[in-house]
């Protein structure tokens, strides 16, 4: 069970993007912050595995907070900076402080399990490590060579590198069936990449519903 606190000064959002969080299965919401004080509180009292962390706090900024959080310590919190700060001063000063990811409101549920679930799985990755192999690393941070990279039999490099490029290139998740059909793939095949990318951390899946029979996978790009 992943733990969260989540901190924004707006007691109506923090509850929203609690709800949020609670649905997210393996996700529990550890505690709720308004203010820059609460938050560094919060989190020695806690101990939470996630912050989501507003910038705009009344007492300090929340990158001065994410500064407090970060300290280099193994066991420091992930931080997701979640705020409507859009300009590139802040954003490079929460990339310089440690933020896993940046995430602007307004923003829906989706967008916020998506970057959730892949803290969650970088934390799962690393824990179950004695030692990083080159690929590790590239997936814990995002490169796009931990995707291609010892590949399952019956995989080739080149064929993965042309699946990658549609993800990242799509605007937007994709299926196994649309992805086959830009590929020119087998609808088998390109599921299997992307099945492949899924369970290395380089990309994420959602299941869609609607009408009869089994949701449909949908697949995007992380980072």
């Amino acid at each position: 069970m992943m733990r969260v606190l989540v901190v924004d000064d707006d007691f109506m959002v923090a509850r929203v993007h609690s709800g949020y969080v609670a649905r997210i299965p393996g996700c529990e919401v550890a505690g709720v912050a308004h203010t820059a004080a609460d938050t560094v509180r919060l989190a020695v009292q806690l101990r939470p595995d996630l912050v989501l962390l507003d910038v705009y706090l009344p007492d300090r900024s929340g990158i001065e907070v994410l500064r407090e959080l970060r300290t280099g310590a193994p066991d420091d919190p992930f931080v997701l900076v979640i705020t409507a700060a859009d300009d590139p001063a802040t954003v490079t000063a929460a990339l310089h402080g440690g933020a896993t990811h940046y995430l602007v409101k307004p923003f829906d549920a989706a967008a916020l399990r998506e970057h959730v679930e892949r803290v969650a799985r970088v934390r799962g990755r690393l824990a179950g490590l004695s030692r990083a192999a080159q690929d590790d690393i590239d997936s814990v941070f995002g490169g796009r060579h931990g995707a291609t990279t010892r590949l399952p039999k019956g995989l080739t490099g080149p064929t993965a590198q042309l699946v990658e490029r549609v993800l990242r290139e799509h605007d937007g998740d994709l299926s196994a069936a649309e992805c086959a059909e830009l590929t020119e793939l087998s609808r088998v095949s390109a599921r299997r990449y992307l099945e492949h990318f899924v369970a290395t951390g380089a990309a994420t899946v959602r299941l869609r519903y609607g009408g009869t029979g089994r949701p449909e996978r949908r697949y995007r790009r992380s980072g």
